[in-house]
């Protein structure tokens, strides 16, 4: 069985059919990341721009809802949650965040897209493309890779409670596309347009949401090995740790015997 990767996001790797393992590893290096407080700097960033963009109130703003979302289930205090909002709304005096993308090819031709909030471009596209050529690879043009994949509706159910059986049927019933049983809990996939219909049943059905937003998935994957993947995970783990990024999503997948030798 291959792993495939890659779209990690705010939280728990929320990136994704076929990549469990993957996933996992980079789930427990999200709750390395929040000990260090790196992860509670990136949800507060998208908290504020979503609450400035479509305003304060979590329930006409779907976007906002699924970031404060996304912190509860990562134990961000309300207090912090309130503040980024009123930063967001103009309440209270915050940075002005814009967001941007960033396209390029890493290790081995591998795809990978950058989701990033900035007040400051040109110094986060010079530290970027850094960041490829440091680690083998290139920041492309504009649309160089965007149009390898394609965005889908991510809702990550939390572990304790129903198994994966139980999940699909509410997925099924809720109008989901897809489930993925992940180590640790279960990936409910959706069409875009279907994200807010599909969480608001699977909440309805008892279920606890963890995160729920947009994602993007790879159309097809670069199988890598050896040298290529290690440096491909080397430079997808370096974007990550980028204050800047967001998230990141790539179109590479690495077999199980491989996965392991590296990730040991």
């Amino acid at each position: 069985m291959a792993v495939s990767a890659y779209d990690s996001t705010l939280a728990h790797g929320i990136g994704m059919s076929g990549h469990s393992k993957w996933s996992s590893i980079k789930h427990k290096k999200a709750a390395k990341d929040a000990r260090r407080g790196k992860l509670f700097t990136k949800l507060i960033k998208e908290i504020t721009v979503a609450a400035k963009q479509g305003g304060g109130d979590p329930d006409g703003n779907p976007r906002l809802r699924a970031a404060i979302s996304t912190a509860r289930a990562n134990s961000m205090p309300n207090d912090n949650i309130d503040k980024a909002v009123k930063k967001g709304t103009g309440e209270l005096e915050g940075v002005d965040y814009v967001d941007i993308t960033y396209e390029g090819y890493g290790p081995g031709g591998v795809a990978v897209m950058l989701e990033c909030l900035t007040d400051n471009k040109n110094r986060t596209v010079a530290e970027i493309r850094h960041l490829f050529s440091k680690n083998g690879g290139n920041l492309g043009e504009t649309n160089c890779v965007a149009w390898m994949f394609e965005k889908q509706g991510h809702i990550r159910v939390a572990p304790d409670g129903p198994d994966e059986e139980q999940v699909f049927e509410a997925a099924v019933d809720a109008g989901a596309s897809d489930v993925v049983g992940e180590e640790g809990s279960v990936r409910v996939i959706t069409a875009v347009d279907d994200l807010e219909t599909v969480r608001a049943k699977l909440e309805g059905a008892g279920l606890q949401i963890e995160g729920a937003e947009v994602a993007l998935e790879p159309k097809n994957f670069v199988s890598l090995t050896g040298g290529d993947a290690a440096k491909v995970i080397k430079l997808i783990d370096a974007l990550e740790d980028h204050d800047d990024v967001q998230r990141v999503s790539a179109n590479f997948e690495i077999d199980d015997e491989e996965l392991a030798r590296l990730s040991a």
